[in-house]
């Protein structure tokens, strides 16, 4: 007889699990339906409980996914790691929302219906629908019924249209005419952060052409300041996106400075922005881009100039094609034109050259090259005189150029301001400057202004119309917005769809005729359409009430949710989808909607699923569809080898028999539970396994004990990990181990030396602990081992510090910093024994004999105690 009294005879007189006499083999095709129907009969059963419930909050989301008809195993991965977490958060007791939706506009719908005869709404919507089969198949944790959303349907772009309505009162969105990047393929407009190595972000290998076209902007540089330095009070974000944002931003201190162009009446001055302005005194030439506006006059009269800088411009687009136009080889054309350095009143030549682009500050530079690399190379090059104006503030005979230092650095033959440390100078030169009315201190951006005009069908319409007669202050052909009272202004549903003659929208009378909401009189509707990341860019707030009609969410429940506890997604938004969002979020916190700054506490990145040497997509042709996985190993071994196959952050290897190895773990922990359901559900009719005291387990012999303290171990280890680092894999490891062991020790369990109170907790908890990684597994386990309740609204299993204590440590011995041995010892041994111990073992009394010993320590560490011997 066991401690608990149980014996196994008493277990089989009850009859318990008769219908198990054999355990049944592992089958997920019959077992993942089953449960997945009976999860779709229950709408509610992963739904958040209503902000008021007074429960703290978990947001946890995953960035939506383009309905592209079918997932890969990078979805799948992406997901999984969202779920775990989701369905650890809310056994941990927390209010989780876990929400999915669909990012359903854009190219590649709109590209579909030209290639298969299909409208782009039909095509979308059915790609939604196979799409959400998958991944109630592979069983995520989503509350489809309270969140889901498709942003190509009116009730969602409705309120794109409304958000663009208030952008357009506060000034923050705005139409002029600009030089765009047009995608010949894409045939529409891309914003910069859409423009990758001068290629099209989309077609790898298109390179993106300049275009002078009328559109719509969202003036995102206003928050430029906000957005560079929030990333300063981010720690939640990985440094890498933080790194991308930072740079993309591009935030310059210095100085505008006009150079006036000598003996050229009216011809407007040079401005040229600098970081260094207290170089100017070293400057040596004025460079422009081959596109400035002054360069482009001066062509007109200039045949060789002409030539020199058509030249230039095909070099530029060039480069642009394999995107190192930063290293670009370093040429130029003098013009013959000269420019009044306003500090010292020396003549510069003018050049054009190369390198100078002319949407980089201000198309202009002034050149000095003493201290810069850029313009020492152009200047040695071409002849140029080089003259030093900084120098360190020690004495030195040779001094290597260019030397860029500022740090204690003085300036040398610079006027009243020789002597002066550069840092200082800066700041008086600069306000000197606009003293004197030629220039001014000054900050620029790298980032620009947001274009979201697209001349495409497939996107939310503009909520814009052109007044034909014009009105009291509106010109005829004038813009005039539409009130919010005629949203949505619905996309129409049928429509000949081409990639000539702008927007197909254009060619929709329908459409396109309306009338003014001003005067009424007839208008014109705008025919483009937003850019599509203007959906992704406010989504997960919709998420929070996303049934609303009468605005785009609830404030109250907005600010109960944010920030996102956690965001998952690919590094590869960092600039896009990322950057726009975090702007989104302070245009609606300036709207009054919402209290946060900031859309999400931490964001994770995860690593790509690599097959054939290339990221999984199906551009690349060497996707793997879950189908075909689950279909032969189930679904709970397809997402779990997402998780195991290595660290979330890093690149995953695709190796098909991981999952089948996978699979051959679950069907290993089936049988061992199935061969013990009839114990576990005898201890059921007594006390539940959790609910047993540690104080009952007191009476373990060795191998209860044992068991116990591994399975407590494991709990801590997961739970740690859960709540730290995230690695899933050595989370997935150690409950293998867990496994193992219990196999190990079935010779015991079976003869008694076990109790019955200590296999049901161990098998219980297991199958808790299996949650977040195999669901469906999970739930048959659980009503196997006689329970009723959901297994998925357990609370979490609590290790118990004093069962997951070691009965036994390792103690490293070293003797002069050297190992002599490793002993074992009660894991309660006081020093003194230890001590003694050390002394005895033979190995470390060889190593000692014949010297004296004059400092021996026992050291506690984190990691374990360690004994050190000093002798003589």
């Amino acid at each position: 007889m066991d401690e608990s009294g149980t014996t196994k005879a008493a277990v089989a007189a009850e009859g318990i699990g008769a219908e198990k006499n054999e355990p049944q083999r592992y089958n997920p095709a019959e077992i993942e339906p089953r449960w997945q129907a009976k999860w779709d009969a229950q709408p509610d059963l992963y739904a958040a409980e209503p902000h008021t419930s007074g429960k703290p909050k978990f947001y946890c989301l995953e960035m939506l996914p383009y309905p592209s008809g079918q997932l890969h195993m990078g979805h799948v991965r992406n997901y999984a790691i969202g779920d775990a977490l989701a369905r650890f958060m809310r056994m941990r007791g927390y209010n989780v929302l876990h929400p999915m939706g669909w990012d359903a506009f854009g190219l590649p719908a709109e590209n579909a219906a030209l290639k298969n005869d299909t409208p782009p709404r039909e095509w979308t919507l059915k790609n939604i629908a196979q799409m959400k089969v998958q991944m109630r198949r592979i069983g995520y944790s989503y509350d489809w019924a309270g969140t889901e959303i498709a942003t190509c349907l009116p009730d969602y772009y409705r309120w794109n249209q409304w958000f663009f309505l208030k952008m357009v009162e506060r000034g923050l969105a705005y139409r002029r005419s600009s030089k765009v990047n047009w995608c010949p393929q894409c045939a529409t407009v891309l914003a910069n952060e859409q423009v990758i190595g001068g290629c099209c972000w989309r077609h790898e290998d298109q390179i993106v052409e300049q275009r002078e076209l009328e559109q719509w902007f969202l003036r995102i540089t206003k928050y430029a300041d906000e957005l560079l330095d929030g990333l300063d009070v981010m720690p939640g974000w990985p440094d890498k996106v933080r790194t991308m944002q930072r740079n993309w931003i591009g935030r310059s201190e210095g100085a505008e400075v006009e150079f006036q162009v000598t003996a050229m009446a009216n011809t407007p001055a040079i401005k040229v922005f600098t970081t260094r302005v207290d170089t100017i005194f070293g400057a040596t030439s004025i460079q422009l881009a081959p596109e400035h506006a002054l360069v482009k006059e001066w062509v007109k009269t200039d045949a060789r100039l002409a030539s020199a800088v058509d030249a230039m411009i095909a070099e530029q687009k060039a480069a642009r094609e394999t995107g190192d136009i930063g290293n670009i080889e370093k040429h130029g054309v003098a013009t013959g034109k000269t420019a009044v350095n306003p500090f010292n009143g020396e003549t510069l030549p003018i050049w054009v050259a190369n390198y100078i682009l002319a949407d980089y500050g201000t198309g202009a530079i002034m050149s000095v090259p003493a201290h810069d690399e850029r313009d020492f190379e152009f200047a040695t090059k071409y002849g140029l005189a080089v003259k030093r104006v900084v120098a360190p503030n020690v004495d030195t005979d040779e001094l290597a150029l260019p030397y860029g230092e500022e740090d204690d650095a003085v300036l040398i033959d610079s006027g009243e301001w020789t002597g002066e440390a550069v840092l200082e100078a800066q700041e008086k030169m600069a306000r000197f400057a606009e003293e004197n009315g030629f220039g001014k201190k000054t900050t620029t951006y790298r980032l620009k202004d947001w274009g979201v005009s697209r001349q495409r069908y497939w996107g939310t319409p503009i909520p814009m119309v052109y007044c034909t007669n014009g009105h009291a202050g509106i010109k005829p052909g004038g813009v005039v917005a539409l009130p919010e009272s005629a949203l949505p202004v619905l996309l129409p549903e049928q429509i000949e769809i081409t990639q000539e003659g702008g927007s197909p929208l254009g060619k929709v009378p329908e459409f396109v005729n309306t009338t003014c909401p001003v005067c009424g009189g007839p208008a014109r509707r705008e025919t483009d359409t937003m850019d599509t990341f203007v959906d992704s860019s406010w989504y997960f707030y919709r998420y929070t009430d996303a049934r609303n009609s009468a605005a785009p969410f609830d404030s109250e429940k907005a600010n109960y949710w944010f920030p996102i506890d956690q965001y998952i997604g690919g590094v590869e938004h960092a600039i896009l989808h990322l950057i726009y969002s975090r702007f989104w979020t302070k245009v609606m916190r300036d709207l009054g909607m919402i209290a946060n700054s900031e859309p999400a506490e931490r964001l994770f990145t995860q690593g790509m699923v690599i097959k054939d040497g290339a990221k999984m997509s199906k551009s690349k042709g060497n996707v793997v569809s879950p189908d075909l996985m689950i279909e032969k190993y189930g679904a709970d071994a397809t997402r779990m080898y997402a998780l195991f196959a290595a660290p979330p952050d890093r690149d995953l290897e695709w190796q098909e028999e991981g999952v089948a190895g996978i699979s051959r773990f679950l069907a290993r922990v089936y049988r061992l539970i199935g061969k013990y359901v009839p114990t576990v559900r005898y201890v059921e009719k007594g006390v539940h396994g959790d609910e047993i005291a540690p104080e009952q387990f007191a009476g373990q012999t060795a191998a209860g004990a044992a068991l116990l303290r591994t399975l407590h171990q494991t709990i801590a280890k997961i739970t740690e990990d859960f709540n730290g680092r995230w690695h899933f894999n050595t989370c997935i490891a150690a409950i293998m181990i867990l496994v193992n062991e219990i196999y190990a020790a079935e010779a015991p369990m079976d003869a008694g030396e076990v109790s019955a109170a200590t296999i049901a907790e161990l098998l219980r908890t297991l199958t808790l602990l299996l949650v977040p990684f195999a669901p469906f597994l999970a739930a048959e386990l659980w009503k196997d081992l006689g329970e009723t309740s959901d297994v998925f609204l357990q609370p979490w299993p609590v290790a118990d510090a004093e069962l997951a204590r070691e009965s036994e440590i390792e103690i490293p011995v070293q003797v002069n910093g050297k190992l002599a041995n490793v002993i074992k010892l009660a894991a309660d041994a006081d020093e003194a024994a230890i001590m003694a111990a050390s002394l005895a073992d033979e190995k470390v009394a060889a190593r000692i004999a014949g010297k004296t010993i004059v400092k021996h320590l026992v050291i506690s560490k984190p990691s374990g105690k360690l004994v050190n011997l000093v002798v003589k």
